[in-house]
């Protein structure tokens, strides 16, 4: 018996999940584990959740997440990027809904390299004149 199943990948900062939409009740599990138990924040819930709730599907979806990588907002970031691409991958005519929120768009936010000479990415030695 074959299950249908739904993959999206989403990514922020330096988090990558790789998200899975299998038909069920709205159960959330992130690297073996509930999204209460996972997130402390509620904040942090919601985001993860937000396409689900856009879109009403939140009842009609299981959502299994691996993720790896930053802290645990860009973690949040990355699951509501897949999971925006995986419901788009099980019905297309969601797009215009998903467009519109702003979760198919990878946001291009990245940390600043060091420079040389430098203490961070723009914090310079502290100048003295003599």
């Amino acid at each position: 018996m074959a299950v249908t199943q739904y993959w999206g990948t989403g990514r922020r900062k330096t988090s990558v999940a790789r998200v899975r939409l299998v038909p069920g009740n709205g159960n959330i599990v992130i690297n073996d584990k509930d999204i209460e138990e996972y997130f402390d924040y509620e904040t942090l819930r919601t985001i993860a959740r937000e396409p689900l709730v856009i879109t009403e599907q939140a009842d009609k979806f299981d959502v299994l997440v691996n993720v790896q990588g930053g802290g645990f907002t860009g973690q949040a970031g990355a699951i509501r990027h897949g999971i925006a691409r995986a419901l788009l991958e099980a019905d297309p005519e969601l797009r215009p809904l998903l467009k519109k929120a702003g979760h198919l768009t990878r946001d291009p936010r990245m940390k600043e390299r060091k420079k040389y000479g430098f203490k961070k990415a723009r914090k310079s030695p502290q100048f003295s004149k003599r």
